[in-house]
């Protein structure tokens, strides 16, 4: 994934909270838009705690979201916020 995904992302309005999930499995959860820092060939991501992760292009796999009503368990939560293409 190339980082302008990362920057419709979080320049999205209103902005959506995301995940940005790593080849390595793991997930860097995006609460604000100030937590993501892009430059030319990298991105920073700051964690709620101030840690904070520096990422290369190559190792973004996707960027998830989650459905608006993520506490109602009928709702499907839980799931990637990608949509299949209508057929």
């Amino acid at each position: 994934m190339d980082l302008n995904g990362i920057r419709e992302a979080i320049r999205r309005q209103p902005f959506q909270p995301f995940k940005i999930r790593l080849a390595d499995g793991r997930s860097l959860p995006v609460s604000h838009p100030e937590y993501v820092a892009i430059g030319t060939r990298l991105a920073i991501v700051v964690a709620e705690d101030n840690s904070w992760s520096v990422l290369e292009p190559l190792l973004i796999v996707s960027l998830d979201y989650e459905s608006p009503d993520a506490s109602d368990p009928g709702n499907g939560s839980g799931k990637r916020g990608r949509k299949k293409p209508k057929p």
